[in-house]
């Protein structure tokens, strides 16, 4: 990878790309640390000081954001209303037939949804910074442990402008990141909203890290790397395993030209699905601590103390179960939905390719399902056992404060799969400019 990157800075228009993909990378980050305007920047330092973050859903969104979110400012949403109109896209694509028509039009219907995405995107943007804002103001988007005022009050400018402001603010800032993105995806290198999520990931990890250290010593601290080298290595090995279904393509005669005869594969990888089970199951885990807040938090009741202690608490048993079922069924749903196995027979036998030992048509769809089936079992469990690593690390750190831990589960993932998709994309580009073939 080392000597890919090096010879890529060797060639001059990749060189390019790599310098403007840095650019964007660096006004990102900047962005991101750039207060909102209303937001109180050193009353959120305090908090953060003395909170060392909040719980629940909101760590893996701030972990997203590269610790924006919780400091509210300009980029505080990050990239996640994207993926969230990406997913619901996605999703509806199977539902609404014109989506699923626009997707077969090929490149004009997939412009076309990508600008569905767009919108979509600044209305969830507009939706997520007013629910932001609102926790802001309680005092929940720090769990209610922070008495400072976030947002200040009578400073002479009434208070709904301010509100409306920061939420405008906010769902500009998503604009742009989601500008930023496409950006490097056209000019740089790799995929812009990728690469964005791993920039800031990738700008927690000497922070939370160092607080292991100073908290845990140095022998857990370099326990910790080495189990996250372990763990990197593991997920680097299955990322990229993949079930191979050789394809022959039969000779046809179209006018006086003989077409087909080849030989190729379909690639089913043991990770189908991606990361998408494990936002599904984390996100799904959030409802029942939203719905704490429907009970009165000064008589807590036994519903109540049943729930934080076993649905919210990330080391409760309980909660690891229903956490990694939770995944292991969100892998089958979502790839019985994005992988069709009737419909790539279909494909197959309109341009006359063929399974050896197995007939075209339905046989072929049995077949693919069948495959299917069983390599979506061991991808499953995989990404359950990934993504209920955290869980076990605040085990046995004994400490509530790592619920933003980055060293496991979805951190991992993303980390490992954008850098493993943009190194082959440069090596790609590499052997398009410095192919010798024959000529060696």
């Amino acid at each position: 990878m080392l000597s890919a990157f090096l010879s890529a800075f060797r060639t001059p228009d990749l060189r390019k790309k790599l310098l403007f993909t840095v650019g964007i990378i660096a006004i990102y980050r900047l962005g991101a640390t750039v207060p909102s305007p209303g937001v109180s920047y050193g009353n959120v330092q305090k908090c953060l000081e003395s909170t060392e973050g909040s719980t629940g859903v909101l760590n893996l969104l701030d972990l997203f954001s590269g610790g924006a979110l919780l400091q509210l400012s300009i980029f505080a949403l990050g990239i996640m209303p994207y993926i969230t109109a990406s997913i619901i896209l996605q999703l509806l694509t199977v539902v609404i037939p014109r989506l699923e028509q626009l997707r077969k039009e090929g490149q004009a219907g997939q412009a076309k949804i990508t600008q569905y995405t767009r919108y979509l995107t600044l209305g969830l943007g507009v939706l997520q910074a007013s629910a932001f804002v609102a926790l802001a103001r309680s005092g929940q988007l720090f769990n209610n442990q922070c008495n400072e005022e976030i947002i200040p009050t009578g400073t002479g400018i009434p208070d709904w402008l301010t509100l409306s402001i920061l939420v405008m603010t906010m769902t500009a800032g998503t604009g742009m990141v989601m500008w930023l993105g496409e950006l490097i995806t056209d000019r740089g290198v790799g995929n812009g909203m990728s690469v964005l999520i791993f920039t800031s990931i990738a700008a927690r990890l000497p922070s939370e890290g160092w607080r292991i250290k100073e908290s845990q010593g140095w022998w857990k601290f370099l326990l910790v790397i080495a189990l996250v080298l372990v763990v990197i290595t593991a997920v680097t090995f299955i990322e990229q395993a993949q079930r191979r279904i050789p394809v022959q393509y039969a000779k046809r005669m179209i006018g006086r030209r003989m077409y087909g005869g080849t030989s190729t594969y379909i690639p089913l990888k043991v990770n189908q699905a991606g990361v998408i089970p494990v936002i599904f199951g984390s996100s799904l885990l959030y409802l029942p601590q939203l719905a704490l807040q429907f009970f009165d938090q000064n008589d807590p009741g036994k519903t109540q103390a049943w729930i934080q202690n076993n649905l919210v608490d990330p080391t409760s048993p309980i909660y690891i179960a229903v956490y990694f079922l939770l995944i292991i069924f969100f892998t089958y749903f979502y790839v019985s939905i994005t992988f069709n196995p009737t419909e790539v027979a279909d494909n197959m036998k309109k341009y006359g390719g063929f399974v050896p030992g197995i007939r075209p048509g339905k046989p072929t769809a049995d077949y693919l399902d069948f495959i299917l089936s069983r390599i979506t079992l061991p991808g499953a469990l995989y990404l359950a056992i990934i993504s209920i690593l955290p869980n076990f690390f605040f085990i046995w750190l004994d400490r509530q404060q790592y619920l933003n831990f980055p060293f496991g589960g979805t951190a991992v993932l993303i980390m490992v799969g954008v850098a493993l998709e943009t190194s082959k994309q440069i090596e790609s580009q590499l052997m398009q400019r410095n192919y010798e073939g024959f000529l060696r």
